[in-house]
Order: C-alpha cells, then structure tokens, then sequence
C-alpha cells in the first residue's frame, strides 16, 4: 500500500518538527530526577480532517501534545505549638525529632527547629 502522506514532510515539516519538539519535552521529562522514572510518557499525535460539501478539498489540523509526569512530592515535617496568645503556631522540623538538637551544615548545634544554640565558628575566633 502506498503512502498517502510522508509524515517527515506534511505540513512543510511542520508536523516532523512538532512531533520532536514534543519528544524533546518527554525526553527531559524521563531524565529529571525529580520525576518517577517508572511512570509512562506520551507522544500524542491528533490529526482533524474535515470537508466542504463538494468533498473535494479537506482542511487538516494536527495537533502533537505530549503528557509528562510531574515532580515527585516533597515530604517535611511542621512542629505545632501554641503561641503566647493561645493561637496554633508551627516551625519546619530540621533535626528529625522534636526535642532533639542536631550539628547544622556549618558545624554549629541547633535546636529542632533549625535556631543555631551553639555557634562553633565564633568560638574558634575567640
């Protein structure tokens, strides 16, 4: 059967260069850490034809739309307390466990909440 089109030169190309545009998105899709690496991609192609009454000409819309897989959830814990005036209060937990203090990035000890206790670099300098 021969071809009625070639898809590399529909549409002046238009349809070749939509499709790989696409692609280009689920390729980078596939290789963000940030994504499921299992989930499934797509590359969806709809081509819309319709006619006059005479049936003679038949105006053609293609469509190329890609599906990605958004980024993974981000997990982090609230402590929740109250403030003075009775009101719900919360601070992001940093150290793993409420109560426990932990050594931060830059080798100082701080409380749960990330608030530097013990500052060892203005210690050294004394």
């Amino acid at each position: 059967m021969p071809n009625i089109v070639d898809l590399n030169t529909f549409a002046n190309g238009a349809l070749a260069e939509r499709f790989n545009q696409e692609l280009q998105k689920v390729m980078n899709n596939v290789v963000d850490p940030n994504t499921d690496p299992n989930k499934v991609r797509k590359v969806t192609m709809t081509v819309s034809i319709s006619s006059d009454d005479n049936r003679e000409l038949s105006d053609v819309s293609v469509q190329v739309k890609s599906t990605l897989v958004p980024a993974k959830n981000i997990q982090t814990k609230i402590i929740m307390d109250y403030d003075g005036q009775g009101k719900v209060t919360g601070a992001e937990l940093k150290s793993g466990a409420k109560g426990q203090t932990f050594i931060d990035q830059e080798g100082g000890v701080s409380d749960d909440k990330g608030n530097k206790i013990i500052d060892l670099r203005q210690q050294q300098s004394k």
